[in-house]
């Protein structure tokens, strides 16, 4: 069965950086589009950053310039390295695949807390 699984969360302050993994078994990883999105306490979720099997990279307005999202096809794994946090990021952070189907799945979610 398809499965994404989240890692890396936890709390830093201000100005640190963290990099979460997402760890996908039971499919093609290599092929699938791959993204990040957070959801903030009584906000709705937002695009972190996006990235295709081809590479191509796509970063939410907030975070760009600060979080690079990058794949490891022989890991089957993305990563999200955040640099330079702020409060504002605080959020659970999710992970998604899209499959050539057209088939979505998401992570469990793993938590950032950024403290100030």
């Amino acid at each position: 069965q398809v499965q994404l699984v989240e890692s890396g969360g936890g709390l830093v302050q201000a100005g640190g950086s963290l990099r979460l993994s997402c760890a996908a078994s039971g499919t093609t990883f290599s092929i699938n589009t791959m993204g990040w999105y957070r959801q903030a306490s009584g906000k709705q979720r937002e695009l972190v950053a996006h990235i295709t099997g081809g590479g191509n990279i796509n970063y939410g307005a907030s975070v760009k310039g600060r979080f690079t999202a990058s794949r490891d096809n022989a890991k089957s794994t993305l990563y999200l390295q955040m640099n330079s946090l702020k409060p504002e990021d605080t959020a659970v952070y999710y992970c998604r695949m899209t499959d050539i189907r057209l088939n979505t799945y998401w992570g469990q979610g793993t938590q950032v807390t950024v403290s100030s």
